[in-house]
């Protein structure tokens, strides 16, 4: 089966989440794993990568939680269908670039996903819509305990399991949750949450992980440390955090909303216009103006507008995805141009942002909430 017939359509998976999940996009826990006596994949020839996949490969679809699974070797899929791997964060940029020796198995949820020589033998991930670290976790717990009665893995009695990077030595796992947070961007306080997230050893990065930007405000949290510390209280100490961002994100809403609303009434009508309007418009442009779109839906103003609609926007107007929808080849312009047609015709049913249906809470009550 080709990959596009096997993943779920866009708006099936933004269907999957909690409606009252309004800031935490999705929850991710992913653990690092090697097999005994097999080279790291980074340091291993050609014949010794592919003769791994080849160890590894069946183990992990026979798994009862891939009974229904995609499983390729990278060297069979083309640029684009990595491109749509990477977009639906099933796979890394990393693995992306991988060929010949390296594969990817993923379930028909898109839950439960492992790539097979990445930096790592085995980089097994759970990923679950909203903020449900602790399910995530006790999923990809399920995987990794199969797997283990599987496969020998590279244990040390002191270290705990052995990873290509020191800095997953340990436990191996880490746990993080999207978050979108344009009313810490706006309010500009996300620079001091970001360096109070750094000084309790958890790392914020962008949409793509590591050295990406934050596009559409959209940022990942995650732990730095696997080694000293149980992956059952790593999975309580996120879950600690991301708690206190929620919070506050939500008051840093409330706040513009109280002190400045037509800061926020401007931002919103201005990406609406824009993006009803534009007949051209790149993947950044329309990532950023979608965010302030899904601010004025979390605000209420769009009545009757599902915010499901701009996280479906969020998929399909990025590259492969566009791309995914056409037949011919489409360079960057061409891109542009149809995803502005896509953003006409789909938001030209959605009625102009009203911004009197808000009522900005009191300040007693920002304050406390």
């Amino acid at each position: 089966m080709r990959l596009n017939e096997f993943l779920s359509p866009a708006v099936e998976m933004c269907r999957r989440g909690d409606p009252r999940e309004r800031i935490v996009l999705s929850s991710r826990v992913r653990l690092a794993r090697n097999v005994k006596g097999l080279p790291f994949p980074g340091h291993a020839k050609k014949p010794d990568r592919v003769k791994s996949l080849e160890h590894i490969l069946p183990a992990v679809e026979g798994l009862p939680q891939m009974e229904r699974h995609f499983a390729a070797a990278m060297d069979t899929l083309t640029a684009m269908d990595k491109q749509l791997l990477v977009e639906r964060h099933l796979i890394s940029r990393e693995h992306a670039a991988k060929s010949a020796g390296s594969g990817i198995v993923f379930n028909g949820e898109e839950s439960a996903c492992v790539m097979i020589n990445e930096e790592d033998h085995l980089r097994m991930q759970a990923i679950l819509p909203g903020l449900q670290v602790r399910q995530a976790w006790a999923l990809i717990d399920q995987v990794d305990t199969e797997l283990e009665k599987r496969l020998d893995f590279a244990f040390s009695p002191e270290l705990g399991y052995l990873t290509a990077c020191p800095t997953n030595v340990g436990t191996g796992i880490r746990v993080s949750a999207m978050l979108h947070l344009p009313g810490l961007v706006l309010a500009e306080q996300i620079n001091p949450i970001i360096q109070s997230v750094n000084k309790l050893h958890l790392a914020v990065r962008g949409l793509y992980g590591e050295g990406t930007e934050a596009l559409g405000n959209i940022f990942q949290v995650s732990n730095q440390t696997t080694l000293g510390e149980s992956e059952a209280a790593i999975v309580e100490r996120i879950n600690k955090v991301l708690a206190q961002i929620i919070e506050h994100e939500e008051n840093a809403r409330a706040k513009l909303l109280e002190t400045k609303p037509k800061v926020v009434f401007n931002h919103i009508g201005r990406a609406y216009g824009i993006l009803g309007n534009a007949h051209s418009i790149s993947s950044k442009e329309t990532m950023n103006l979608l965010s302030l779109l899904r601010l004025g839906m979390d605000l209420g103003m769009f009545p009757g507008v599902e915010r499901t609609l701009v996280d479906e926007l969020f998929l399909t107007t990025q590259p492969a995805h566009l791309q995914q929808q056409h037949v011919k080849k489409l360079d960057t312009d061409e891109r542009d141009l149809l995803r502005a047609d896509m953003m006409r015709e789909r938001l030209g049913r959605v009625g102009k942002p009203d911004h009197t249906v808000i009522k900005p809470p009191p300040a007693d009550d920002a304050a406390t909430n």
